[in-house]
């Protein structure tokens, strides 16, 4: 049976009438969903003893899954991964990709910013300002030495390196500050609260640089000043108007009531998809609307961790991993080939480590912090994580990168 966009049905009659079930969207979902999960959570087994993420298991695994191996298998890839399966899959992991920034939205605490003084937001600026620089060389030399990336516009890719390269996972960094006992001692609350500036600097350049590469040159310029002033009353509106009612919200469902209104929590859950709507409307992702919208949720209290505690596990356990799988399945190893390309990958490695590291290091101790500290904060802010890859998707979603 051939399949396409028009003729896809969502569930078979069953093999007893001559129906396969993979040739139809949702038991083939099914079976991908379930494919995906047992490969990465069969890695993260093996990696356990080296201590590595689950995310580098789900990233094998859809590297396995894809053109770089057993996707090599045309018969596999026919049946188990077609080309019209595509966005139903992706669909299904971008709604787990919206939870996860409101999660990370959920868990960044914007006050610590302000307590934290001029010395985080110095070493903060320092991290993203030098790989920023590295970024505009190895923009410049990418263009030179890539067939086909002279054609994409310098500011545009020079944003997307940019960014990806400047950021700090800050949920990473906070779960290995919790696993190392740092969260509490000055080392790591300053890394934290360098860490949140950082985010959220990284997403407010990322927001426009979406815009830009989104309005294409070919329309008007008024287009992306449009999109600019949108994004700006927008963080404004939830801000200033929906903060608020979600501190409402808080209180309504505090501890001192004893009861959790499976209204609110819904209330919530339809919130962050209204707001990635929302700035999808506007010509930006829709994960930045889900990162706003935990933004505007109380750290304090009760209300923040139930939320968390009822979607968290599904998110993180069921749909993200699709996500970074899809990334996998995208990826063919066997296009890096030659000394040219291995070595251009390991100069973008080691630009994007000695940017971050050095440039942390460099303003940490003119800071007067400790050589020892200083050295710390440079590798803790150099920790990546799934928000460089979302940036990186994003950006090959765009036909940026």
């Amino acid at each position: 049976m051939h399949s396409n966009s028009t003729t896809i049905k969502t569930s078979s009659d069953g093999v007893w009438q001559g129906d396969s079930p993979l040739n139809y969207a949702f038991p083939l979902l099914i079976v991908q969903t379930t494919l995906v999960i047992f490969v990465s959570r069969f890695l993260a087994f093996l990696l356990k003893p080296l201590r590595q993420p689950k995310v580098i298991a789900e990233i094998i695994g859809g590297i396995l899954l894809g053109p770089s191996a057993l996707g090599r298998n045309k018969q596999f890839v026919h049946l188990v991964f077609p080309s019209w399966s595509t966005p139903i899959l992706e669909s299904v992991a971008s709604i787990g990709l919206l939870f996860f920034l409101f999660l990370v939205g959920l868990e960044l605490d914007l006050s610590s910013i302000r307590r934290s003084g001029k010395r985080a937001f110095t070493i903060a600026l320092a991290g993203i300002s030098l790989p920023f620089l590295f970024g505009a060389g190895i923009t410049f030399l990418l263009r030179k030495a890539i067939h086909g990336e002279d054609v994409v516009g310098y500011g545009q890719l020079l944003m997307f390196i940019g960014v990806a390269l400047s950021i700090t996972a800050f949920p990473v960094l906070a779960r290995i500050l919790a696993e190392l006992k740092l969260l509490t001692t000055q080392v790591g609350e300053t890394a934290m609260a360098a860490a949140a500036f950082n985010d959220v600097a990284a997403w407010i350049l990322l927001a426009p640089t979406v815009a830009i590469s989104g309005s294409g040159g070919h329309k008007s310029p008024f287009v992306f000043i449009w999109i600019l002033i949108s994004i700006f009353a927008f963080v404004a509106f939830m801000l200033f108007l929906i903060r608020p009612i979600m501190n409402w919200v808080a209180r309504k469902c505090s501890s001192e009531h004893d009861f959790v209104n499976e209204a609110y929590i819904c209330l919530t859950l339809v919130g962050v998809m209204v707001s990635g709507f929302m700035t999808d409307l506007i010509g930006i992702h829709a994960i930045f609307g889900a990162f706003v919208f935990g933004l505007t949720i109380p750290k304090g209290g009760d209300f923040a961790g139930r939320v968390t505690k009822r979607i968290e596990d599904f998110v993180s356990g069921l749909l993200l991993p699709l996500y970074f799988a899809s990334s996998g399945l995208k990826t063919d190893v066997a296009k890096i080939y030659g000394a040219e390309a291995w070595g251009l990958l390991v100069l973008v490695i080691s630009t994007a480590c000695a940017g971050k590291i050095l440039g942390t290091f460099l303003v940490a101790m003119l800071c007067m912090i400790p050589v020892r500290d200083s050295l710390a904060l440079g590798v803790l802010m150099n920790t990546k994580g799934l928000v460089e890859l979302i940036v990186l998707n994003i950006g090959k979603e765009k036909k940026v990168s």
